[in-house]
């Protein structure tokens, strides 16, 4: 009979390797038996398109919004059916500015309030029947617009979320540590496309997605539209999906430090979602749902106590004298703590993963603790490197 430490262990241990590998198994096995793609209108030229704005939410951005409202005005999409809204967030530089003179239709200079009450803003201003949203650093491809809306075609869709692909900045990048966010992100991606095909996903991302204006949900302003939207899109009866042929790109952080920072910002932001937001509550999710939401959100970001209790808890066996196994399994965990210590002398892929595995995943745990000790502020600023 197992004893309480080996249960502890066990069920921490299958936790874990049920969320970052067993889940997305299970997905894309049902994914290939069961699974719909959005359903896409045929590229029909002749037939109009929504009328469409798109959205940015920009705080001291006057380096880069010039770019993005030029990209935007080249997107293969009817200039009098595009509506292009830059929404300035208390900006103390030229950002509205340059927005004007770079043909934005509409600038908006507001107070300080932090970016969902600026994009809030843009909405109720908004002259389209979808609101598209994307950071200032993003660049959309010519057809991303088409193709996001497109998946508007099936009544049913309430939130689209296109494809964004990290590129590696030029100056500032550590070649000992870089980051390795494109890697996790690859995998991401993945998961994120068998979700969609089966029922909803689960969080979005910032770079490039879209609503209906008229199913727009307002949230409180600590909480983030990638992970908010989605949920609250199925909660009322509409799906959320990830459609992977409209990209956009954006700068990745150069460093792995400005990753842990850059996320562990972002978890400060998450918690309140999940302990006060509504995320975890399963009213309105149908049963699959709610268990994507239990494997692929709850023990994604409970990662870092699961690890700690294993740990813990095998330790505490190899001390009382249990199986060999139990030396083994220690073995395994004190290799992936080795590992991520020898990347910072020696960078190779297999420790550069590992050292990014185990500090994103203590940011889960040092986001919490920001919360917990200081609340999550509305503002943001732009991520080091990103621009």
């Amino acid at each position: 009979m197992m004893t309480a430490l080996e249960i502890v262990f066990w069920v921490c241990a299958g936790l874990i390797v049920w969320t970052q590998v067993g889940y997305a198994v299970m997905l894309a096995v049902l994914a290939r038996l069961f699974g719909r793609a959005p359903a896409l209108p045929p590229a029909d030229r002749s037939e109009p398109l929504p009328s469409l704005s798109l959205i940015v939410a920009a705080h001291d951005e006057e380096a880069v919004i010039a770019a993005r409202v030029a990209n935007a005005l080249a997107l293969d999409y009817p200039r009098k059916r595009l509506e292009v809204i830059v929404a300035c967030d208390g900006c103390l530089d030229a950002t509205a500015a340059v927005a004007r003179n770079a043909g934005a239709d509409l600038v908006l200079e507001l107070p300080r309030g932090g970016k969902i009450r600026a994009q809030d803003a843009a909405v109720t201003r908004a002259r389209g029947e979808i609101v598209a949203f994307s950071d200032a650093n993003a660049l959309w491809e010519p057809g991303a617009a088409r193709a996001l809306v497109g998946a508007f075609a099936d009544p049913r869709v309430g939130y689209v979320c296109g494809q964004v692909r990290f590129v590696q900045a030029g100056a500032g990048v550590d070649p000992a540590l870089p980051n390795q966010e494109g890697v996790y992100w690859r995998y991401e991606l993945a998961v994120r496309s068998y979700e969609s095909n089966l029922s909803s996903i689960t969080a979005g991302n910032g770079a490039i997605y879209a609503t209906r204006r008229d199913a727009y949900v307002v949230v409180d302003p600590i909480m983030g539209h990638d992970l908010s939207l989605p949920f609250n899109m199925v909660k009322r009866g509409l799906r959320a999906v990830y459609v992977p042929g409209a990209r956009a790109t954006e700068k990745m952080v150069p460093s792995l430090g400005g990753e842990f920072a850059r996320k562990r910002r972002m978890m400060s932001h998450t918690w309140p979602i999940l302990v006060r937001g509504g995320l975890l509550s399963p009213r309105g999710y149908p049963p699959g749902y709610a268990l994507m939401v239990f494997s692929h959100r709850l023990l994604r970001y409970a990662t870092p106590g699961l690890h700690v209790l294993a740990l813990a808890a095998n330790l505490a066996l190899v001390l009382a004298g249990a199986r060999p196994l139990y030396i083994v399994t220690l073995d395994l965990q004190l290799a992936l703590l080795l590992a991520a210590a020898l990347a910072g002398v020696l960078p190779v892929r297999p420790l550069l993963i590992a050292r990014y595995y185990v500090l994103t995943t203590a940011s889960l745990a040092a986001g919490f603790w920001d919360w917990l000790r200081h609340g999550t502020a509305a503002t943001w600023e732009a991520a080091e490197g990103t621009r």
